[in-house]
């Protein structure tokens, strides 16, 4: 069984500073881009996050503040990247709750827009623990029977996740061979924002967190509108605050 493509797709896996979305930043890029002819396309990249890189994150990626200090900021890089994932649907490890999320915040830092609209993202990791319950070299291990040599290498680990998902494709039947079937075998097909701090029910937006949890949007907007206020104050990523307005937006025009 061989995956069939409608559109490109994007293999994106990233080191960081760190895992807080909202206040570290990207050190390393790496992209696999597979056309639907099967042609594949790597673009790789250090960036300077304009930031000290910690010791424990270096302990796990290997970059360091001297392999960075000559490289381009993200805001000097972002253009190339945004015109790479131009038309492509968005792959990865664990992609949907850190590489695409920390990936959109790093663009919005710098006021570019990259909406995620109309795209489908693959996270292989969710088809993995739904089957399997595993991690990444495992799931290079179990699905592939290669050994993943040079992991925390964001080329290598993207590489990888494009041949587990091929390898996924093969093995499950019932997850189809498109990428349409494989997002909405995970479930993931209908994010509001990348933290989960809204969610839809019933496709009804709704917060995922805190005293209204469970609430719709647009409610909590109509009795509590001091509540957008709190939310754009607080330390809660550019991505959820962005959805949020947009949501406060819709709101708005709707009424009479």
């Amino acid at each position: 069984m061989k995956l069939q493509l409608e559109r490109p797709i994007a293999f994106i896996d990233l080191e960081t500073t760190g895992i807080n979305i909202s206040t570290d930043k990207i050190v390393e890029i790496a992209i696999v881009k597979i056309t639907p002819d099967g042609k594949q396309t790597i673009k790789r990249k250090l960036i300077n996050p304009q930031m000290p890189i910690p010791k424990a994150s270096t302990d796990v990626h290997g970059i360091t503040d001297e392999m960075v200090k000559d490289a381009p900021t993200f805001k000097q890089a972002a253009n190339e990247i945004k015109q790479f994932l131009e038309l492509c649907d968005l792959g990865g490890y664990n992609s949907n709750r850190f590489d695409v999320p920390m990936l959109i915040e790093e663009f919005l830092r710098i006021g570019l827009d990259f909406s995620t609209t109309g795209r489908k993202m693959v996270d292989v990791q969710k088809v993995f623990h739904l089957m399997e319950q595993r991690t990444l070299g495992a799931a290079y291990k179990f699905y592939c029977n290669k050994t993943l040599e040079g992991a925390h290498s964001a080329e290598v680990d993207a590489t990888a996740t494009w041949e587990i998902l091929l390898a996924q494709v093969e093995r499950y039947e019932n997850i189809g061979t498109t990428i349409e079937s494989i997002v909405k075998f995970t479930g993931e097909d209908d994010i509001v924002d990348f933290s989960r701090r809204f969610i839809k029910v019933n496709g009804i937006e709704v917060f995922n967190f805190g005293k209204h949890k469970g609430k719709p949007v647009t409610e909590v907007l109509r009795i509590e509108p001091q509540y957008y206020d709190w939310m754009m104050k607080g330390d809660f990523a550019m991505d959820t605050k962005q959805k949020f307005t947009e949501i406060l937006n819709r709101t708005l025009l709707k009424k009479p």
